[in-house]
């Protein structure tokens, strides 16, 4: 058993020198092309290494992207809540009911008479948060409205009193907010 398999199958008389070399020579040819194209396998596989390493620093920076935008949009939340919590206008002792709507539906607060004078004037808006509602001043609606306008429920316009001293009905105060 010195030999090789197809020199056992020659000697045993199962195959013929044709047929042996025949394979033999197919075999070197493989081998040949073998050594030729490993520096082709070399380069792919290296273009392969490279490629999933590209790939994989782009879902970094997407994650890394994706987190920091979730970060900043906690710290706008942050931001808001304390302003909303440091400025907001007690409510004690309010008696007057104030409509308003939110997503289009009719939600009701409880102000007292300055408070209501402000809010149609513009002087006081409607700020929500967790779910309540509460008053700020206009000017710290208007930072809200920057960051998350979605929180400002309503903020009218800063009207001025325009009183002209030539106007006959000066004395006669026309109501706004009438209660029916």
């Amino acid at each position: 058993m010195a030999g090789s398999l197809q020199d056992q199958l020659l000697k045993a008389g199962f195959s013929d020198e044709k047929k042996a070399k025949k394979i033999k020579k197919e075999k070197k040819k493989q081998e040949k092309q073998q050594r030729k194209s490993k520096d082709n396998v070399i380069d792919e596989t290296k273009l392969q290494v490279q490629q999933s390493r590209q790939q994989k620093l782009e879902r970094d920076r997407q994650l890394n992207e994706e987190r920091k935008a979730e970060a900043d949009k906690k710290a706008i939340a942050a931001q808001v809540k304390q302003l909303i919590e440091v400025n907001r206008i007690s409510r004690h002792g309010a008696e007057l009911d104030y409509n308003f709507t939110d997503n289009k539906k009719i939600k009701k607060m409880l102000v007292d008479s300055t408070m209501l004078e402000q809010l149609s004037r513009g002087r006081l808006a409607i700020v929500s948060l967790h779910d309540k509602y509460e008053l700020v001043p206009a000017a710290v609606a208007e930072k809200i409205q920057q960051r998350l306008p979605e929180r400002v429920i309503v903020s009218n316009e800063v009207i001025e009193s325009d009183v002209d001293e030539d106007d006959p009905y000066a004395d006669y105060q026309i109501p706004d907010d009438l209660m029916w």
